[in-house]
């Protein structure tokens, strides 16, 4: 009697399409990653436009931080620029309520009276004045200037050939470039209907001429 061995007549199971189990998830394995292409792609262009967005956005609060900068310095420009001009007009206030002060040691000098502890203290003023920047001009035979010249008195003197200061009754004073009083000057023009002098070369070509004619 021969000896059956067990299982021989055992069929594997088998699905109801045919397929054999393994066969069928292989190709499930492969659709899964003939998929995966087109989601990393999806991915990428999210991740792009992302990207494209941040740029931007940087791109943007770089311009606002520039034009930030831009207008902070032209703000310190104009402060400073104004400080400085507020500083100037201070002192150059101060130093026109000085001025009537600064006329009498002048006066008090020309007729020499400025002697003792006065004039050392007229000329402590005269130099804090001057370290404040006050400069003070207007001459004698200068040549008239209306624009820092104020005429008080007029009159013609032969020996001038244009309109000249020929007296300084009040010195002019400044602060750097800009005039705080006029010189108050008198000034003298030519006569009227006076002739030029002759330079030296027209003296020359006359008397040449004169030669040629002899």
């Amino acid at each position: 009697m021969s000896e059956e061995t067990p299982g021989f007549d055992e069929k594997p199971d088998v699905p109801a399409d045919g397929t054999p189990e393994e066969p069928k998830a292989a190709a499930s394995a492969d659709k899964a990653e003939g998929a995966a292409p087109a989601g990393d792609s999806a991915q990428d262009v999210a991740l792009l436009a992302q990207l494209d967005q941040a740029r931007t956005a940087l791109s943007e609060r770089t311009g606002d931080l520039q034009r930030l900068q831009a207008e902070y310095q032209n703000y310190r420009r104009r402060v400073d620029r104004d400080r400085v001009t507020v500083k100037e007009i201070a002192v150059a206030s101060l130093l026109t309520e000085l001025l009537p002060v600064l006329d009498d040691v002048g006066r008090a000098r020309e007729h020499g009276e400025l002697v003792g502890g006065f004039k050392s203290v007229a000329e402590s003023l005269e130099s804090v004045a001057a370290k404040m920047g006050l400069q003070q001009f207007g001459k004698e035979g200068e040549p008239f200037d209306p624009t820092i010249h104020e005429a008080l008195m007029h009159s013609y003197a032969p020996d001038v050939t244009e309109t000249t200061c020929v007296a300084i009754l009040q010195p002019g004073y400044r602060i750097g470039e800009r005039t705080i009083r006029p010189a108050r000057v008198a000034v003298a023009e030519p006569q009227p209907g006076a002739s030029a002098p002759k330079s030296e070369d027209s003296e020359k070509e006359s008397s040449d001429d004169k030669k040629d004619s002899e």
